[in-house]
């Protein structure tokens, strides 16, 4: 080893890992991960969408529709149209007849558009839809609180 006098041949084989490279490489990819993942999170869409107090969470669905306040209609994180829309639920139900649709608009939307869209989504054939809300706060902390009663009552 270096400072101790010895030769190579006096220690025999050399048994230390250089872990600097590891770091280094660490170090890259941790800058790599972050300034990708801000990439991912500002391409989503933004919509605002109403609270209610009745909220459920639901299955995960095959079919998402988001309808902004800009009036554009999102499929699955595309934008899309009516017919669009029509095309892919004719599609999913030809490979799936239990399909649920998630159908989420911001809430300057109108009742009359969001009412449209749910009628689209029924003459296609889709019986099981849900509406996507965000839940309120105080329903949050209930949920939280039920939660940690029942919790409590089970026991350790």
């Amino acid at each position: 080893m270096a400072g101790t006098g010895k030769t190579e041949d006096e220690e025999g084989v050399i048994s230390d890992i250089n872990v600097t490279p590891l770091v280094d490489i660490m170090l890259c990819l941790l800058v790599i991960f972050m300034v990708t993942t801000t990439v991912v999170v500002a391409d989503s869409i933004k919509v605002d969408l109403p609270k209610a107090a009745t909220g459920d969470s639901t299955e995960p669905s095959t079919i998402t529709v988001v309808y902004t306040k800009e009036q554009q209609l999102y499929l699955n994180g595309e934008k899309s149209d009516e017919a669009g829309l029509r095309a892919k639920i004719q599609e999913e139900l030809a490979e799936n007849k239990d399909v649920q649709a998630i159908i989420g608009a911001d809430k300057s939307v109108t009742h009359g558009e969001v009412i449209h869209i749910i009628d689209v989504v029924k003459q296609e054939g889709i019986v099981k839809f849900a509406l996507n809300i965000e839940q309120s706060d105080e329903t949050a902390a209930k949920a939280t609180a039920e939660a940690a009663a029942a919790k409590a009552a089970a026991g350790p």
